[in-house]
């Protein structure tokens, strides 16, 4: 035995593309499925992160995020527990728009959000909200693990960015200093003696670029 300490990991994996994404609109909760190259970037992805030899793995309800993880669960055989939780920042009538229909018919909402205040986007949820909602599911996932396992989340680059700001302990202030996750790229985390520590960002082997509704 070595002594050093027993480390588990959370794998943050935003989900593949999707059409909304190609024409900028914003997702929110509402429920776009994968297109064809969204599927293919997954399955891509999937096998790296098999390497991982992950324990369990979760995912946001959504379709986008639950075929993702299919993929995943096809080359490892585990079984992935869908929770809604995980889903995407709710931004009622956001939802559905292009930026710059947003920036038109919103415009001061959306400066103020991009400046970095606690806006309720389109009436919809507080990014504290949705952490507060997203990060209990996954520690609920990490109690569960072995020394040393590993959980995959599924998930959205909205709430994967919220819940790795809240894990690590930022102040909401500064969670947009995370930068965004291209589409199935992934952020690990991992449990160290003080706390949670950001171990990769937007990692992957597609370099795509970063297109979501935090952008």
């Amino acid at each position: 035995m070595n002594g050093s300490p027993a480390v588990r990991r959370v794998v943050f994996w935003r989900h593949g593309q999707t059409a909304w994404n190609l024409e900028g609109r914003f997702q929110g909760t509402t429920d776009i499925p994968l297109t064809e190259t969204g599927t293919a970037q997954a399955r891509r992805a999937a096998r790296r992160l098999a390497a991982l030899c992950p324990d369990a793995l979760i995912s946001s309800d959504l379709r986008r995020a639950a075929a993702t993880a299919a993929e995943l669960a096809a080359v490892t055989g585990l079984e992935p527990v869908h929770d809604a939780g995980l889903q995407e920042t709710y931004a009622g009538s956001w939802q559905g728009l292009t930026n710059e229909e947003i920036q038109a018919a919103y415009g001061e909402e959306y400066r103020a959000w991009k400046l970095g205040e606690p806006v309720r986007r389109g009436g919809g949820e507080l990014g504290t909200e949705v952490a507060d909602r997203a990060v209990p599911v996954v520690l609920d996932g990490v109690k569960n693990l072995p020394d040393r396992g590993t959980l995959v989340v599924v998930s959205h680059g909205g709430t994967i960015r919220m819940a790795i700001g809240r894990m690590l302990g930022l102040d909401p202030s500064h969670w947009e200093a995370l930068g965004g996750l291209s589409n199935c790229c992934w952020s690990v985390l991992g449990e160290g003696a003080r706390g949670w520590r950001l171990l990769e960002h937007n990692a992957g082997t597609l370099p795509e670029p970063v297109i979501g509704d935090d952008t």
